[in-house]
């Protein structure tokens, strides 16, 4: 594995990949870049003003005029997420959030200035991003690509209890329905919808846990090294 590469980690939503993503990172000392986080700032953003979701050249130039930074504060713990200089790293997780941020990521505008801010992130190389269109849009050119996926039934299950433990009171039947119209509307967005790269190394989650999966993800890429 060549020092310095760019990693590209892609999936659905509940696979378990901005855990991997962050534990990997620590342990390569590589940089962590959560993109959905991202997608979720300037959807809470919209949210917040009242920007019609329906409305794409409202939230493009909402994409354009908004301040996205990331802060990773500890290896260990989620990045800070600063929109316009605020901390919104507690309220973008909100299940409402969650409910429309596909919406607001399918928006060409959108997409490309984000894609934008990603890619001078990475420009420097020792960064492992996360998303659902790194490999296939965002940095094509990573020369470690994966694709962590699970079964939508235990996406669901995490997802579940992930808001249960934040503290959210919600219905296990209501988060699997979320989920599956965020995977719909996830491949059939018009700009890098999701998908799989050719070139990425898939890895079912169903049976492992995350540092299982970091393990995977490191062998392979010394194999491809």
């Amino acid at each position: 594995m060549n020092s310095g590469e760019n990693i590209a980690i892609d999936g659905p939503a509940g696979a378990g990949k901005s855990t991997v993503a962050r534990m990997l990172a620590k342990k390569l000392g590589y940089l962590y870049i959560d993109t959905g986080a991202m997608y979720r700032a300037l959807t809470f953003k919209a949210l917040e003003l009242g920007v019609p979701l329906e409305d794409e050249v409202g939230l493009s130039n909402l994409a354009r005029e908004t301040n996205i930074v990331l802060k990773n504060k500890s290896p260990d713990s989620l990045p800070r997420v600063f929109c316009d200089g605020r901390d919104v790293t507690k309220q973008i997780r909100k299940p409402l959030v969650s409910r429309y941020v596909s919406t607001v990521a399918g928006v060409p505008g959108v997409r490309m200035r984000m894609a934008e801010l990603q890619r001078s992130m990475s420009a420097d190389g020792g960064v492992v991003m996360d998303g659902r269109d790194i490999g296939s849009y965002v940095l094509p050119q990573a020369k470690y690509k994966f694709f962590i996926t699970a079964s939508p039934l235990e996406r669901a299950r995490r997802r579940y209890q992930e808001l249960m433990k934040n503290g959210y009171e919600v219905e296990f039947e209501q988060v699997k329905k979320e989920l599956e119209i965020r995977d719909r509307l996830d491949r059939e967005r018009k700009l890098a919808p999701l998908v799989r790269h050719p070139d990425a190394y898939v890895i079912n989650t169903d049976a492992l846990t995350p540092a299982q999966v970091v393990q995977k993800i490191i062998e392979q890429c010394k194999g491809e090294g």
